[in-house]
């Protein structure tokens, strides 16, 4: 406006124009210090909001300075204006120094005063000598406010130009406080004398604040980063245009004639060069500094990886090495020349190098720069200087897009120890120590992996040795165990390849197999026969036998389930004899849970009550007259029905429980029998026992005291004994005491089921037998084949006629078998023809029903 004004001839006064100055000025003074309070509002602090403040204070100063000289005589005008232009200046540099961005340490403020003190003498210099000097140059505080002024528009340009934040704010600031020197300047030289140079001045005093003030107002504080400290050689460009024109300027003046530079251009020389020594000193010192810094870091760095573990590698892009750290020659025995501008690949297993190469082309799976990401792990084989292989985990980092690197560094450890410790502890995880083979848990994760395979095919054999268990309370448990290491050393060289061998524990071993089931078999059958060959080991010789029991891995709903399949098989191939091998099926698992079932419930099924006894009659044949009755024993259960004595005596001879229920039937027999001699019955009663109970030594007492307990004669007892169970177990001579001892006891013995086994006719001349019960395969005619029951009848018949035996037919069921013994001679027997085995109370009702006469 001013401006307009003064071009068009309506000028103002001179206090209006200082007045329209001051307040426009003090304005945007305002606003800077208003930007101030709201910086130190939201940092807490004073740093950041004084380049602010006193920039605005500065401005005020400048305002203050252009009222004062409407108001005071012309005397004080060229001292007072003087003394505000120093002040405001001083402290406009000083704000803009401190704004955030303008520089971030005291030496950087210092090298941008500096730097404007050169730049500015210079431009002054050559404005002395080419346009002041030859119109006089006015007085010396106009030389004084000149040079003030250039050197301060000078250092606020720079501050703009070098600002490392902000750029755009920066600019405006130190642009406006530019125009507000230059501005400033004008005023306090013109005196506000009326003319075109006052107007000009006053309109850049009044948009130089604003300017700034804007400035300011964008620039947002942050705490200072000492990375954007100008220590480098940036600053030489903006000082060589100056100077080279000042000499140029000086060389004209030379040449044209005008004379040599008077006395103030040789103070404005140097001043200029004092400030550019200065500056070039203060310049050296931070290089120096900078280079002790770079020194010692790099001392720090060459420390840290000399004395690293790590081996540091930089790679380029075409995966070819660039640096090897000293690390390498310590740890891997490699040497630069072993490695350097060599490929990288190279270094790496052939089965590893494939592999970390796609890895390092794959976008995206590379790591990104430390600051922005963590470094990806690889494993990988390295050759070491004496070509071995050695177990390596490697960090990477890409930092191809750091312009410093602008390649792969990788980070290569040695993880040798880490690997053989892992592998040490695998073994001992998943390895018998005394074998050496496969444990439990090993064979279950193998098994689980062929299950999980897309067909899964192969079969687990359990085996376990016979015999083993005699050794070790012979010999000891070290001569147990060299026989397992034994053990061991067979079954894994009778194996193939794919064929795991595992110890589960104890005396019990595990194959898996992929074979089918012919081959799994077949392996059996071999591991069996090699298993069974003599240990020799020193001083002793043991054999030993095996049993096996297999099962297929595919069916199984899981691997546990496979096992137990397999530990039935086994089971099943220990009932049924030394070196069986057996296959699960579901038929044998529903005859083995019956008969575990069994074994659970029988303990304490006599305290139960479950357990009873059936009687059938044993008559006359002649007269079908009762002359006994024969004791069968029954054990009905709540859940597992009636099970037969032919299942229940091998079980319970198996836990040991065959005297407990000896005696229960014992008594139970001689209490029913003395009941009906009470009343009147003339009968004698015949019980059942097994060769193993009849040897007991607890058998004798038991009927001893059953006689006794009851009043029953001996005589009318009479104890049976299958043919089955007079076989080698137990042995002839154990048998023939037991009967003895029985017959002493005055009770008469039988041998039950005569002629359907092989029974030793010295051993049955040298028992004491008094009753032969034959079965009904001996009197029934064979399909197709007649007449041939009545001669093996006869045959029998007079052996026992020779032997002074009473013989008994059992299991008369038609007229057809009464007719073929009563024909052969044979007086007593029984069967469903006459009655099938009841309780005491239907056996009691046949006898009044058939009755014979009493004692």
């Amino acid at each position: 406006m001013l401006l307009v004004a003064g071009l068009t001839g309506g000028l103002p006064t001179v206090a209006a124009v200082a007045s329209a100055v001051g307040v426009s000025v003090a304005a945007h003074a305002t606003r800077l210090v208003r930007v101030a309070l709201a910086i130190h509002r939201g940092s807490r602090g004073l740093g950041p909001c004084r380049g602010a403040g006193l920039l605005g204070l500065g401005l005020l100063a400048g305002g203050c300075t252009v009222v004062g000289l409407a108001g005071y005589p012309a005397g004080l005008t060229g001292r007072l204006g003087f003394a505000g232009f120093l002040v405001a200046v001083g402290v406009q540099l000083t704000g803009l120094l401190m704004l955030p961005g303008a520089a971030a340490t005291p030496a950087a403020r210092l090298q941008r005063l500096l730097d404007g003190v050169a730049v500015g003498t210079c431009l002054f210099y050559i404005a002395w000598l080419l346009v002041l000097a030859p119109h006089g140059g006015g007085g010396p505080r106009t030389f004084l406010a000149g040079l003030i002024s250039c050197a301060a528009a000078s250092v606020a340009l720079i501050t703009g130009l070098r600002a490392a934040r902000y750029r755009t704010a920066a600019l405006a600031c130190s642009g406006g406080t530019a125009l507000s020197i230059a501005g400033l300047a004008g005023l306090v030289a013109a005196g506000l004398t009326p003319g075109a140079a006052t107007w000009l001045a006053a309109a850049a005093l009044v948009a130089g604040p604003a300017l700034a003030a804007e400035g300011a107002r964008r620039a947002e504080p942050r705490e200072p980063n000492p990375a954007d400290a100008d220590g480098s050689f940036a600053g030489y460009p903006l000082l060589a245009p100056p100077i080279g024109a000042a000499l140029l300027a000086t060389a004209y003046l030379v040449v044209t004639g005008g004379g040599v530079p008077d006395r103030s251009a040789i103070v404005l020389g140097l001043t200029a060069v004092a400030a550019l020594a200065v500056r070039e000193a203060l310049a050296a010192l931070a290089v120096r500094r900078y280079a002790r810094r770079l020194a010692g870091r790099e001392a720090h760095f060459r420390s840290l990886v000399a004395g690293s573990r790590d081996v540091t590698v930089v790679i380029d892009t075409d995966l070819v090495v660039r640096w090897l750290s000293p690390a390498a020659a310590r740890q891997f025995a490699l040497s630069e020349q072993d490695v350097v501008n060599r490929p990288f690949t190279a270094m790496l297993h052939p089965e590893d190098a494939a592999r970390v190469v796609d890895w390092l082309s794959a976008p995206g799976k590379v790591s990104a720069p430390p600051d922005k990401a963590q470094p990806s792990l690889l494993e990988a084989r390295l050759r070491d200087g004496y070509g071995r292989w050695r177990d390596t985990e490697s960090t990477l980092s890409d930092l191809r897009s750091t312009p410093e690197v602008a390649a792969f560094v990788v980070h290569i450890r040695d993880i040798g120890d880490r690997r053989a410790m892992e592998r040490t502890l695998h073994q001992m995880a998943f390895t018998d120590q005394l074998t050496g083979l496969a444990n439990r848990r090993e064979l279950l994760r193998a098994v689980a992996a062929a299950r999980s395979a897309r067909e899964p095919a192969g079969a687990v054999l359990i085996i376990e040795p016979d015999g083993l268990t005699v050794l070790n309370d012979l010999h000891g448990r070290e001569f147990g165990d060299a026989v397992l290491i034994e053990l061991g050393r067979r079954l894994r060289s009778g194996l193939d390849t794919g064929d795991l061998p595992a110890r589960l524990a104890g005396d019990q071993f595990a194959v898996l197999t992929p074979a089918g089931s012919i081959l799994a078999y077949a392996l059996a059958s071999r591991l069996v026969t090699v298993l069974s060959e003599p240990y020799r080991l020193p001083g002793v010789t043991a054999h030993l036998s095996a049993m096996v029991g297999l099962a297929e891995v595919a069916g199984a709903t899981g691997v546990d389930e496979v096992l137990r399949w397999a530990d039935l098989a086994l089971l099943r191939a220990k009932r049924t004899g030394r070196g069986s091998v057996e296959w699960y099926d579901k038929s044998m698992e529903s005859a083995l849970l019956r008969r575990m079932a069994v074994e659970q419930e029988l303990p304490g099924a006599i305290d139960r009550g479950e357990l009873d006894l059936v009687y059938q009659p044993v008559l006359e044949l002649t007269h079908r007259r009762a002359v006994g009755a024969e004791a069968l024993l029954r054990w009905r259960h709540p859940r597992l029905g009636a099970v037969p004595p032919a299942e229940l005596i091998p079980i319970a001879e198996d836990l040991d429980l065959t005297d407990e229920i000896s005696r229960w039937v014992l008594h139970r027999a001689c209490r029913q029998l003395s009941s009906w001699l009470r009343d009147g019955w003339d009968l004698w009663l015949s019980v059942n026992v097994s060769a193993r109970q009849l040897v007991s030594p607890g058998f004798v007492p038991a009927l001893s005291g059953a006689i006794e307990a009851h009043l029953v004669a001996p005589g009318r007892v009479l104890v049976e004994v299958a043919e089955t169970a007079t076989g080698d177990r137990p042995t002839p001579d154990a048998r023939e005491a037991a009967f003895a001892a029985v017959r002493l006891l005055g009770v008469r013995t039988a041998i039950d089921h005569f002629g359907t086994d092989p029974t030793s006719l010295a051993h049955l001349r040298r028992m004491a037998v008094d009753v032969l019960k034959v079965d009904r395969p001996l009197f029934t005619e064979p399909a197709g084949r007649g007449r041939l029951a009545a001669p093996i009848m006869d045959v029998v018949m007079s052996l026992a006629d020779r032997l002074g035996l009473e013989v008994i037919a059992c299991g008369l069921e038609a007229e057809a078998h009464l007719e073929t013994v009563r024909a052969a001679g044979c007086h007593v027997g029984q069967g469903n023809l006459f009655g099938a085995p009841a309780p005491a109370e239907r056996v009691e009702a046949y006898l009044t029903d058939n009755r014979s006469p009493s004692l």
